[in-house]
């Protein structure tokens, strides 16, 4: 049977590396996008380093804030690997300031690559999906999406728009076996996370019932089977990974 093409946008990230690994476990071919010349070097050694094949994997360099750039990426992933089956919509970034003194530079940075990247990326993929009768898109979306979070207008606001996209596109492509579906993770320990000073880090766990941070690991298994044929009858759902940070009917 054929692999499934699987893209991760911002692949070589904490959250996006641990996604590309768990999505080659599945015997997926996965292709990792970045969008900055040498973040993809301690990607390349962490696959390595959990036992995947080199021919399971690739890097595909773009910008995701642009569309042209896009179509030109998944132009040369398909030329080379096939069609995208699986697309991982996790590139994003923060700005985090109060809004007061936010820049309209720090919002739109905020925007483009956390939101209008996902339909830069999905435009390109979803009509082969709905040609082939098969597709799976998974968008990363935020705890923060979902209850705010002080100084972080733009990035709330761009992970909420990760939740309309994904329950409007979900109603358009079902019928033709493509399932649309968000993850909304919580505090994640990913470098990012674990960059930040050891007090302000402990009065964050304290907030969260489970007492600790996210795997980056258990945010792949949620995209793993949402990207799985087992998924298949649901669709427009988000899936909070948090630990109890937040909890919502």
């Amino acid at each position: 049977m054929k692999k499934k093409i699987a893209l991760v946008t911002g692949g070589v990230g904490g959250i996006g590396s641990a996604i590309c690994k768990r999505l080659a476990e599945d015997g997926h071919f996965v292709v990792a996008n970045y969008g900055i010349p040498g973040t993809e070097t301690k990607w390349l050694a962490s696959m390595a380093a959990a036992g995947l094949h080199p021919g399971s994997t690739a890097l595909a360099f773009g910008d995701v804030t642009k569309y042209e750039a896009m179509a030109e990426m998944v132009a040369k992933i398909t030329a080379e690997h096939g069609p995208v089956d699986i697309l991982v919509n996790c590139a994003g970034i923060t700005r985090d300031t109060t809004f007061r003194k936010m820049t309209p530079e720090q919002w739109h940075a905020v925007i483009d690559t956390n939101l209008t990247s996902v339909f830069n990326v999905t435009r390109q993929v979803v009509d082969g999906m709905l040609e082939r009768g098969w597709g799976r898109i998974v968008n990363i979306s935020s705890v923060n999406g979902i209850r705010g979070q002080f100084g972080q207008t733009n990035y709330s606001a761009a992970k909420a728009g990760i939740l309309g996209f994904t329950k409007a596109l979900a109603q358009e492509v079902v019928k033709k076996g493509v399932t649309v579906n968000a993850v909304s993770p919580g505090y994640v320990a990913t470098d990012m996370v674990m960059a930040i000073r050891e007090d302000v880090r402990a009065q964050i766990v304290a907030q969260i019932p489970a007492g600790r941070l996210a795997l980056p690991e258990e945010v792949a298994d949620s995209v793993s089977f949402l990207a799985s044929d087992k998924a298949a009858y649901i669709t427009g759902a988000n899936l909070s990974v948090n630990g109890g940070l937040h909890m919502y009917a």
